[in-house]
């Protein structure tokens, strides 16, 4: 996937550019449908579909302390663009000077750097602009103005509740790995880089890959059954168990949650390399075990309660990736 940074690279693409703007912080049915109708009108008429997006996040530049933590880090929305099947990306920097910049003057922007500017697709309640000004009707008549089409796409339900980025982090906090799904469209999952750890699973028999965590939104601390994909290839799977919480029985002192996961019959260095964790099923809560061997006991029953869900996992629902 090729990622531009300024507005004015979409003058090397292929026209009529049709962008799909919007955060699509985590990807989810809605984004979908967004990115979904710019695809299809770049296929339509033989342009090249952008999907136009801001780093870091609007929330967390203008109101901190009022920003929610992330459902997928940069990286991870790349990684999930390029699956989805874009080939474009155009990430701005969202700046004070951004900030600043009027709702005409954005869209003024766009048109005069694109040859041309074919079409834009946004969620239908979609605020841009300084003060939040444009929405879809302003994006209409500047559409009329220059000559390219607009579509506000409606927002998409599940059990009837309005699908959004939102909704998604309290399912994903309250555990509800199944409404989680149903509202992504997929697993929810956490990318990260694998780091040194103490390697106390190593000396237990289990060795775990441990995951960096930053600012993401994170299910309850808890055993679970996870699939783990390489970013790197997009293409080595492997089924696996993954403790995600504090370790209370090793590390007392710990104050950040960490996830460690061992990886199914797996063998080789992981370090330094980026791996996605897809949470399949909650085994149980974390707990404190009050030795080692009561603790390499409980992972012994964890492993075949995770072989097991994964497996029957993999049998049902092989279709799943997005």
């Amino acid at each position: 996937m090729t990622v531009l940074h300024d507005i004015h690279e979409l003058s090397r693409l292929k026209g009529p550019i049709a962008l799909a703007i919007g955060v699509f912080d985590g990807l989810h049915l809605g984004h979908q449908e967004v990115i979904r109708d710019a695809m299809d009108f770049s296929q339509t008429h033989g342009g090249t579909a952008v999907v136009l997006t801001f780093d870091p996040h609007p929330i967390r530049f203008l109101r901190p302390q009022q920003a929610p933590r992330l459902l997928c880090s940069s990286r991870h929305w790349m990684a999930l663009m390029k699956r989805f099947g874009i080939s474009h990306a155009l990430v701005l920097p969202f700046t004070e000077e951004v900030a600043r910049t009027t709702a005409t003057v954005f869209v003024e922007r766009l048109v005069q750097a694109s040859h041309p500017l074919g079409y834009i697709s946004v969620g239908y309640d979609w605020a841009f602009g300084k003060g939040r000004e444009g929405n879809v009707h302003r994006l209409l008549e500047l559409g009329q103005i220059h000559s390219f089409g607009v579509y506000g796409v409606p927002s998409v339900k599940v059990n009837d509740e309005v699908v959004s980025s939102t909704l998604i982090r309290e399912s994903v906090r309250a555990g509800d790995l199944a409404k989680t799904k149903s509202l992504l469209g997929r697993d929810h999952s956490i990318m990260g880089e694998v780091i040194q750890g103490k390697q106390l699973g190593r000396q237990l028999g289990f060795p775990t890959a441990n995951i960096a965590l930053s600012e993401l939104e994170l299910p309850p601390n808890g055993v679970y059954a996870v699939r783990v994909r390489s970013v790197a290839d997009d293409s080595i799977k492997a089924n696996g168990v993954a403790n995600l919480g504090y370790r209370p029985t090793v590390d007392q002192a710990a104050t950040t949650p960490t996830l460690e996961v061992n990886l199914f019959d797996f063998s080789g260095n992981l370090y330094g390399t980026e791996l996605e964790v897809s949470f399949l099923k909650k085994i149980r809560d974390e707990q404190k075990f009050a030795s080692l061997e009561q603790l390499k006991a409980q992972i012994l029953a964890d492993v075949a309660v995770a072989r097991a869900d994964t497996h029957c996992i993999m049998a049902t629902d092989l279709g799943e990736e997005t």
